[in-house]
């Protein structure tokens, strides 16, 4: 598992965020992935959207590429 954030994103504290972020939608679904390496790179878009509209984006990345269990 790899998560990442590029200076695009903005500043270490954005950057840093945005890959808590992400984390912590894995952490919270991690019963629910398949097996496997998945490397997640975060999107400027992601530090303007609340807690729960990345949470269903993320859910929505990973059912687009079959990576979660149903």
């Amino acid at each position: 598992m790899g998560f990442v954030a590029s200076k695009k994103i903005g500043n270490a504290v954005h950057r840093n965020r945005a890959k808590r972020l992400m984390r912590a939608h894995f952490i919270e679904n991690i019963d629910c992935i398949k097996s496997g390496s998945y490397v997640f790179v975060a999107k400027p878009i992601l530090l303007e959207k609340e807690f729960q509209e990345t949470k269903k984006a993320y859910l929505e990345a990973l059912k687009k590429c079959s990576a979660l269990q149903v």
